[in-house]
């Protein structure tokens, strides 16, 4: 028994079959381009932020320079602020951590220059460890990275001032929360570890303990450049079989 075959598409189907596949092509390649692309400015990125992470620390910006502070230019910098701590206005800001669950513990710092710097003193496990890890008085210096300020909340989970219930390291709202007058930085500085810690962290650190700034940028742009370009031959595969199947229809028509 004979096979049937299908008759010939007309040039419109054709062409409008053609368009599509074309058209799907030249968007895949394009977006794999585009992430070869992204995968170049993802490495320059961090190039820069380890050349930050790793220079001698320099002086914070001072309010001069606040407009201009954004993350391209000034994130993760290793910066130094000389001054004292405020008492009476640390903040618990809810973190997870290499040691574990708990709070990051941030406190004022008023510089020697006249404006204040939220400063992350670092890692505490619970409440009552972070009551009792009072900021030394006195003068003192402070190194560490610059970051920005992170408004409004955490994942799904969004700041409570009223309730003193922080999910983020939100500037502006710590700063408004407790009272601070005068000029506050539009960053915060996650304060480096001193002195070596005797023992264990899990077991026995000195509370609170700095250092812990995850610097991770995740790099899977050739992944998915990849997988954009698998895509686009199979596309061309595809419209091959198109192709074949239509010379194949005309030769029995024909």
């Amino acid at each position: 028994m004979a096979t049937s075959v299908k008759p010939p598409r007309s040039s419109f189907v054709l062409g409008l079959i053609g368009a599509v596949f074309l058209a799907l092509f030249a968007g895949l390649i394009a977006l794999g381009a585009w992430q070869l692309q992204r995968r170049g400015w993802k490495h320059d990125l961090i190039q820069r932020v380890d050349s930050r992470v790793h220079a001698p620390p320099a002086a914070a910006p001072g309010p001069a320079e606040w407009p201009a502070v954004s993350a391209a230019r000034d994130e993760y910098r290793h910066v130094r602020l000389r001054g004292r701590w405020l008492p009476g206005a640390d903040t618990r800001v809810q973190a997870v951590t290499d040691l574990g669950p708990g709070f990051w513990l941030l406190s004022p710092l008023r510089t020697d220059a006249g404006y204040t710097v939220l400063v992350n003193r670092g890692y505490v496990p619970d409440a009552r460890t972070a009551a009792a890890a009072v900021a030394p008085t006195g003068d003192i210096e402070v190194a560490g990275l610059l970051r920005l300020s992170e408004p409004g909340g955490g994942f799904l989970r969004q700041n409570q001032p009223a309730q003193d219930r922080w999910f983020s390291r939100d500037v502006a709202a710590i700063a408004a929360a407790r009272g601070l007058d005068g000029a506050v930085a539009p960053y915060f500085v996650d304060a480096e570890r001193g002195a070596p810690l005797p023992g264990d962290l899990r077991t026995a650190p000195q509370w609170p303990v700095g250092g812990l700034t995850v610097i991770k940028f995740p790099d899977n742009h050739l992944q998915y450049a990849l997988t954009w370009f698998a895509l686009a031959l199979m596309v061309l595969w595809a419209g091959w079989r198109v192709w074949r199947e239509e010379a194949r229809r005309r030769a029995a028509a024909g």
